[in-house]
């Protein structure tokens, strides 16, 4: 990666289009300076090509002459003005970040109507607004189907947003919170504390009795005991917290994968999870149609219809 990063490329970029420039120079200059050996009285050069085809000494017509000067001209003040020369900015200071943040910026500024009328509305009202899930839908497609999928069902390791099932909770105020500041979720390696291999087996039985799935009734006997070293985040019980996040072990929900070597796995390697902050990408108000939008999934609102 670090040759990626490295002052290399944008001394090679500023070589390669500074000797592409020279060259071009070079080029015509070189076209003005030479000279045709044998020029016949009728300004033909001897050859003759297709029996008819004759080869002529004229010079360049004027105008050909002009485009090529100004394109040269032209890419040195482009140079200048622009970032062209490796890492050097240009004068003006332009860069492709900047325009898109302008762009963005004029573009929400000009939709600040639209979105004030729907600020006025809590998550659970906006929600039932057909105009305000229209903009939500385009939001999650845009921001949030590339890993919930479009119908936000997810898949292993991305969680299912239709289901009511929530690691943090799933009111308007936590939605709201997961989407603004993100979310990193971490089981940290539990072999060690569990014990043995077959522990860490018995303890994968134990927890997938906790939901009532298929299990050895004997392992998942010898492994309550041991399950005490995962009870401090999913509770005695196995029914999470969601005040840190921790999953809950008892409702057939899997978010990385059902049956013992699945379990088995998460308790020997752990597994972290991140889910990107949009705070900055988005705006408060598009957040607050985003959440509403999601928090509709699992609670299924009445929608008005859109006002014709």
């Amino acid at each position: 990666m670090s040759d990626f990063t490295s002052s290399f490329w944008s001394i090679f970029v500023a070589a390669i289009s500074l000797l592409g420039l020279v060259y071009c120079v070079f080029l015509l200059w070189f076209s003005a300076k030479i000279h045709v050996g044998h020029v016949g009285d009728d300004g033909t050069t001897g050859h003759v090509w297709d029996e008819d085809l004759v080869e002529m000494n004229n010079p360049l017509p004027l105008w050909w002459l002009g485009l090529f000067i100004i394109t040269i001209v032209f890419a040195v003040v482009y140079w200048v003005a622009y970032p062209g020369l490796g890492s050097f900015g240009g004068k003006l200071g332009w860069t492709s970040a900047g325009q898109y943040d302008n762009e963005v910026a004029k573009a929400n500024q000009a939709l600040q109507p639209l979105y004030a009328a729907f600020d006025a509305q809590p998550v659970e009202q906006l929600a039932g607004d057909a105009k305000a899930m229209a903009v939500g839908e385009r939001l999650f497609m845009n921001n949030c189907s590339q890993c919930h999928g479009s119908d936000a069902r997810g898949s292993k390791g991305f969680p299912n947003l239709t289901d009511g099932d929530w690691l943090h909770g799933g009111s308007p105020e936590k939605i709201t919170e997961t989407i603004t500041k993100g979310r990193i979720g971490q089981m940290p390696p539990m072999a060690a504390a569990v014990g043995t291999p077959e522990d860490v087996r018995n303890v994968a039985h134990y927890v997938l009795s906790l939901s009532g799935s298929p299990h050895d009734s004997v392992r998942a006997a010898l492994g309550k005991p041991k399950f005490g070293a995962c009870a401090a985040c999913h509770g005695n019980e196995g029914k999470g917290n969601t005040a840190i996040g921790s999953a809950n072990l008892s409702d057939k929900i899997w978010l990385h994968g059902w049956g013992e070597e699945a379990i088995t796995a998460m308790i020997n390697n752990g597994k972290v999870n991140q889910m990107p902050a949009q705070e900055g990408r988005l705006t408060p108000s598009q957040i607050h149609v985003l959440a509403a939008y999601v928090w509709g999934f699992s609670n299924k609102p009445e929608v008005a219809p859109q006002a014709k």
